[in-house]
């Protein structure tokens, strides 16, 4: 039964790959302008479809499958199987856990976290980029929510993504939320389900993106000490001996030419290699806590080239 099941699914698969390339080979010169935008609307339909033919399989791997039946995490082996990023691996398992049919204890077929919404991509009129504003909106939404408002919430963005753009969605989304939780109302569960910082990797120059969101404490204390170190004339690199005390002299400020962002940087700096200095952060798998990179000693001599740090995969240019 099983092997007949996976055959079948197999010549379904191999007959989409055969109607694609007959699509591909088809001569469209001769078509007229509306006729040209039929075909690409036709298109866009099997494009959004395509996803929602992956989110059981990938649900179930995600939910099942063993590190070592697999031979790796599932985001992992998604991510060398399909030959696409580790991140993209994991947000399309993410999607899965929503989008996917689920099981419960007892064995009963239940319907998808986001119902209305799966169903009309596998009808193909709501896309990936639909499918994300709406998980969006409700991974910012109150847990006090209750569930009815939430589905008949789930309803009607799932309608108007059948019907506009993903931007106009997003415009939908917010007025929606509005009406939702109109005094901006969030609990500390609430905050502290969306905190977090995410540090990209590192550029060809050595440079990385920061993201994320800061709780209100952190902010309240960020603010403060950024109030006195990223303050114009402080912590400046570009100075001979940067003021990291006290109050810099009317010149230091005058000859401080950064932007907000630039001195905010620069605080955080020396905020993190203070830390390191205080020799208070103890060891870290039996290392002391420290920046610890690799480097050919000419490449030291001439002040160039790079140097891996601690992490294999990101490596610090000097």
């Amino acid at each position: 039964m099983t092997s007949t099941a996976f055959e079948e699914a197999i010549a379904a698969y191999d007959a989409l790959v055969a109607a694609a390339a007959r699509c591909a080979a088809i001569e469209r010169e001769c078509f007229t302008e509306q006729q040209q935008l039929t075909l690409l609307e036709r298109g866009e339909t099997v494009r959004r479809m395509q996803p929602a033919l992956d989110h059981e399989s990938i649900s179930q791997l995600a939910e099942y499958g063993s590190v070592e039946e697999l031979g790796g995490t599932p985001a992992r082996v998604l991510a060398d199987r399909l030959r696409i990023t580790p991140s993209e691996a994991r947000l399309r398992i993410d999607e899965a856990a929503d989008l996917a049919s689920r099981r419960a204890f007892t064995g009963e077929l239940l319907s998808p976290k986001l119902e209305a919404t799966a169903t009309g991509q596998r009808e193909g009129s709501i896309g990936t980029a639909h499918v994300r504003v709406i998980r969006s909106f409700f991974a910012h939404l109150p847990c006090w929510i209750d569930e009815p408002a939430r589905a008949d919430a789930e309803r009607k963005l799932a309608e108007v993504a059948s019907q506009y753009r993903p931007d106009e969605l997003k415009r939908f989304a917010a007025h929606l939320d509005l009406i939702l939780n109109p005094d901006g109302n969030f609990s500390d569960e609430d905050r502290a389900r969306r905190r977090g910082i995410t540090l990209g990797p590192q550029g060809p120059d050595g440079m990385s993106r920061i993201i994320g969101w800061l709780h209100p404490e952190l902010r309240a204390g960020l603010d403060a000490v950024l109030a006195k170190l990223a303050a114009p004339g402080m912590c400046n690199p570009a100075d001979e001996s940067p003021t990291l005390e006290g109050t810099p002299s009317q010149e230091v400020i005058d000859g401080d030419y950064r932007s907000t962002a630039q001195r905010n940087h620069d605080a955080l700096n020396v905020m993190v290699r203070a830390s390191l200095m205080s020799g208070e952060l103890g060891s870290h798998q039996g290392l002391p806590v420290t920046i610890t990179a690799t480097v050919n000693l000419e490449d030291l001599q001439a002040k160039t080239g790079m140097a891996p740090s601690a992490a294999p995969s990101c490596p610090s240019r000097i």
